[in-house]
């Protein structure tokens, strides 16, 4: 059995279509109910469905041999992983983003609100640049709005949340999508069929600019 972690949400959606197109079907998953764990007993597959940012650790751990993860968590928590394709799917960006009356004081430290600590600290420390990390886990726009931080590093998408807050993008530090990653035990023992389904999803990402 093939047990396959995806994110839940829109993109999980997605993602399980490209899965299926790829020849790793699970028909019970588009059933309207609460369930989280699927089975496709005749292809040996086990699809469930967790939190985006707990797919690694399902995946580093074991209990799923394959899953989709963001570029984002993937950097941000080093999980113990192969990461094997960019599937080229929630596609979003990295970035600094402040007021637009901001400018940089090199004098003092710099005060960052973030959810992704790792991230933040390893750009400001290739720039050399002395900061003050505050973990943030929700509404990181606040921060600079109430004079908690001078800027904020979080994943931008449309840009539409930041701009309706008054903020704009000072850098963007790189760009995020989804990743096919995989255990590291589980592709020695299960290379073939792992190889198949990293194959079937290549095929469709090359349809993608």
């Amino acid at each position: 059995m093939l047990n396959i972690a995806l994110p839940k949400g829109r993109l999980g959606e997605q993602v399980y279509g490209m899965f299926a197109a790829a020849g790793f079907p699970c028909p019970s998953i588009l059933e309207e109910n609460r369930r989280l764990i699927f089975v496709n007993e005749a292809q040996g597959l086990r699809y469930f469905w967790v939190k985006p940012s707990d797919v690694a650790v399902y995946v580093e751990r074991g209990a799923a041999d394959v899953g989709v993860a963001g570029k984002d968590i993937l950097l941000e928590y080093a999980p113990d992983v192969y990461e094997l394709l960019d599937l080229k799917v929630g596609r979003c960006r990295m970035a600094v983003a402040a007021p637009a009356e901001f400018r940089d004081d090199h004098r003092r430290k710099l005060r960052v609100a973030t959810k992704f600590d790792r991230i933040a600290g390893g750009h400001y420390a290739s720039l050399g640049r002395d900061i003050d990390i505050i973990h943030l886990n929700g509404s990181i726009e606040l921060a600079p709005l109430l004079g908690l931080s001078d800027v904020i590093v979080d994943i931008v998408e449309t840009g539409t949340t930041l701009r309706e807050n008054g903020l704009k993008v000072v850098t963007e530090i790189l760009p995020i999508s989804a990743r096919l990653i995989t255990n590291k035990a589980s592709y020695e023992f299960c290379r073939g069929e792992i190889e198949n389904l990293r194959h079937g999803l290549w095929l469709q990402t090359e349809e993608k600019p």
